[in-house]
């Protein structure tokens, strides 16, 4: 089976096109070696998938004859990912918290309801205002 389908039926990509990009831009590696989409692949070997900042690190029990459930996924493969791999993905998404700098272009629509509940009026002046507009009429 190629590798840009097993990847597909194993589930480690949502469509056989992303499975080939990947292995177009040097993604996966088969026994240590880039490879191209059209590389066979066969029991035993050690694959690794770069996705999302992550390498994934997999080896070959069997081949699926199409697309597999999920629950069957582990049957196919086996996961050699060290725990590392994804401690790290934690930390970047903390440096991803905040990713906008400050001073560049306009506000999100995020950045406005932030600064719209900080600049909130108190709940006084809100009285305030509103008996006002009742005596003098509605505002113009």
């Amino acid at each position: 089976m190629r590798i840009d389908k097993y990847l597909w039926s194993i589930r480690y990509f949502k469509t056989r096109n992303l499975g080939t990009t990947a292995c177009k831009k040097g993604h996966v590696k088969v026994n240590g070696l880039v490879v191209k989409p059209s590389r066979e692949v066969f029991s035993l070997d050690k694959i690794s998938v770069r996705k999302n900042q992550i390498n994934y690190e997999l080896t070959v029990l069997d081949i699926p004859k199409s697309r597999v459930g999920a629950k069957l996924v582990d049957l196919y493969r086996k996961d050699n990912t060290p725990k590392e791999a994804f401690q790290h993905d934690e930390l970047l998404q903390y440096s991803r918290d905040y990713y906008r700098k400050k001073g560049a272009g306009r506000p999100t629509k995020k950045d406005r309801r932030e600064i719209d509940g900080y600049l909130e009026d108190s709940p006084s002046d809100r009285s305030y205002k509103a008996s006002k507009i009742n005596e003098d009429g509605p505002e113009e």
